[in-house]
C-alpha cells in the first residue's frame, strides 16, 4: 500500500505567457511518518523525437514528512528556449510532476500542454523563428494522466517481479482499464519507450474534447477511478510556498 496519496493538484496562472513560471499547488496525505525526504520534480517534455530533450525544470525534497495532509506550492521556471528544437516549440507538448521516495518514483503526474501564439495572424502564419514572448502556454489542468508504482518504501530494495518500469507484471493488463466517464483509448497512447520516439507524447495528437476526466492507475491501486482528484475535505494541512 502506498504510503502518499496525491489528494489534488491545482495548476496556477494558467493559461499564460510562455516564459512565466510553472506553479502547481500540491495536496497530498501522508498515512505514517516518513523519516526521508520525499522528491519532487517538474519536467518538461521538449519533443516528442526524443527524450534527451526532457528538462528537468526543478526539483524540490519535502521532508521528513509527519502523517497527516500537507499543502505546498511549487514553482519552477520556464524550460530553457536554447535547448528546445525550434520545430517543437508550437503545438502540443507534455509537463511532468514526479514525486519519490528513496530515489524510488511512485506517482507522475503528467498534462498535456499547447503552446500557441497570442495572435491569430501568428496563429496562421508563424514567424520563421519563435518569438517566445508572443507564445501563449495553456497547461490542460482538467485532464491529468496519473500512473503510481508500487515501491518498498521501507527501504532501497528492489520489489521482486517488476518489469523494466517499475510495474508489477500481473498488473500490465490493467493498465488499458478506463473509466465510463469520458471516451479514452489508451491504447492509441504510446506508454512504453520504442526506439527513436519520445514514450510520453506519442499519440498527444489524439487528444480530443471528450477526454473527461480519469486517472490511468497502476502499481499498488489496481483500478481506474472516474475523476481527475477528489476534492480536498476541510482538514488542518501543513502549507508551504517552494520556489
Amino acid at each position: 500500500m502506498s504510503k502518499i496519496e496525491v489528494i489534488n493538484v491545482q495548476v496556477k496562472d494558467n493559461p499564460c505567457h510562455f516564459v512565466s513560471p510553472f506553479k502547481f499547488e500540491i495536496t497530498f496525505e501522508c498515512f505514517e511518518d516518513l523519516p526521508q525526504d520525499l522528491e519532487w520534480k517538474i519536467i518538461y517534455v521538449g519533443s516528442a523525437a526524443s527524450s534527451k530533450y526532457d528538462q528537468t525544470l526543478d526539483s524540490v525534497l519535502v521532508g521528513p514528512v509527519p502523517a497527516g495532509r500537507h499543502m505546498f506550492l511549487f514553482e519552477a521556471k520556464s524550460p530553457d528556449v536554447t535547448k528546445l528544437p525550434l520545430q517543437d516549440t508550437i503545438g502540443v507538448t507534455v509537463v511532468l510532476l514526479t514525486c519519490s521516495y528513496r530515489e524510488r518514483e511512485f506517482v507522475r503526474i503528467g498534462y498535456y500542454v499547447n503552446n500557441e501564439y497570442d495572435d491569430e495572424e501568428m496563429q496562421s502564419n508563424p514567424p520563421p523563428h519563435p518569438l517566445f514572448d508572443r507564445i501563449r502556454r495553456n497547461v490542460l489542468a482538467e485532464c491529468p494522466r496519473v500512473t503510481r508504482f508500487a515501491i518498498n518504501w521501507e527501504d532501497n530494495t528492489a520489489i521482486e517481479n517488476l518489469d523494466a518500469f517499475g510495474i508489477p507484471k500481473q498488473e500490465i493488463g490493467n493498465m488499458n482499464e478506463f473509466s465510463s466517464h469520458g471516451a479514452i483509448d489508451f491504447s492509441d497512447l504510446n506508454l512504453y519507450p520504442q526506439s527513436g520516439q519520445n514514450p510520453v507524447i506519442a499519440g498527444a495528437a489524439k487528444l480530443t474534447s471528450n477526454i473527461g476526466h480519469t486517472i490511468l492507475q497502476s502499481g499498488d491501486q489496481n483500478h481506474v477511478q472516474q475523476e481527475c482528484f477528489a476534492k480536498t475535505k476541510e482538514e488542518p494541512m501543513n502549507e508551504q510556498h517552494i520556489s
